[in-house]
């Protein structure tokens, strides 16, 4: 079976991405401007080109025009053991997302194994797993209550528990604070955090789990230190401009790889948000 994800640092061995859409109204999405987006279309390249340097099978998917925020796949669908679950956006200009998503994904042989129905939202940036049979969901903005509850419903024959964490109000409901803005597993003993957002319940689980926290610099977090992508354990893609903490990550004997990022995190999105996990074993 070439798809099935229940780690977020077990060996990534299919990666879906999906390049920019350059006609879309990036300002309206809130991207940073100026925004160059010949530049911004030669970093997503880069990027991509980087995770097949390191193994991964990478599956672009077709740029959609009209959605600005499409890039960043890690949000509208998240892939469980079985197949891919159908999120529902919250944030209007993502709205059509997850259903293009999983169809992309139908299309390259992963099955629909769940869909979010009427009231519930939520994105892909408020999961993150524990353990093979535990995911983290943050309660956020972005991803409510009722989610949560049809997520419990949809893992529970699968034998996946769901540990619920609130993410803090930060800036704001047009700020995208999601639960992995704050943390990111790169080794099963070693997460990059941010701790002045992160919930303390979850802090507390993952030292109770022995996980090492490396704590965000503060000059690192604006342009998205703490968001870094496990290609493997311990082998880790970031987004230029955080020289701390690549720094601090190799002094723990990470392997750390390096893309431009200046157009990409005028999105709001880091190395994480731009990939859909398709198989991690």
């Amino acid at each position: 079976m070439d798809y099935g994800v229940t780690s977020m640092v077990a060996p990534l061995r299919r990666v879906a991405v999906r390049p920019p859409a350059p006609g879309s109204d990036f300002a309206v999405a809130h991207w940073g401007q100026p925004l160059d987006v010949d530049l911004l279309l030669e970093q997503h390249a880069a990027f991509a080109q980087i995770l097949e340097r390191l193994g991964c099978d990478v599956v672009r998917m077709p740029a959609l025009e009209g959605l600005p925020d499409s890039c960043f796949v890690y949000d509208p669908a998240f892939v469980i053991s079985d197949g891919v679950v159908e999120l529902r956006a919250a944030k209007p200009v993502r709205v059509g997302e997850p259903e293009r998503l999983c169809a992309d994904l139908e299309n390259v042989g992963v099955p629909v194994v769940g869909r979010l129905t009427g009231a519930a939202t939520a994105d892909g940036g408020d999961m993150f797993w524990l353990d093979d049979t535990t995911l983290a969901v943050g309660r956020s903005y972005r991803t409510n209550s009722e989610a949560v509850r049809q997520l419990r419903s949809i893992l529970a024959d699968r034998g996946i528990d769901i540990e619920v964490y609130d993410v803090p109000h930060d800036q704001g409901p047009e700020w995208c604070l999601h639960l992995m803005s704050v943390v990111s597993p790169v080794r099963e003993d070693l997460a990059v955090v941010y701790e002045r957002l992160a919930p303390v319940a979850m802090l507390e689980e993952l030292r109770a789990r022995g996980v090492e926290l490396l704590s965000v610099p503060e000059d690192d977090w604006l342009s998205l230190g703490g968001n870094v992508l496990a290609v493997a354990p311990g082998v880790v893609v970031l987004a230029s401009g955080n020289d701390a903490t690549a720094q601090a990550l190799a002094d723990r004997g990470c392997e750390v790889h390096v893309y431009a990022a200046s157009e990409i995190t005028k999105g709001e999105g880091g190395p994480t948000c731009l990939t859909r996990p398709i198989l991690r074993a």
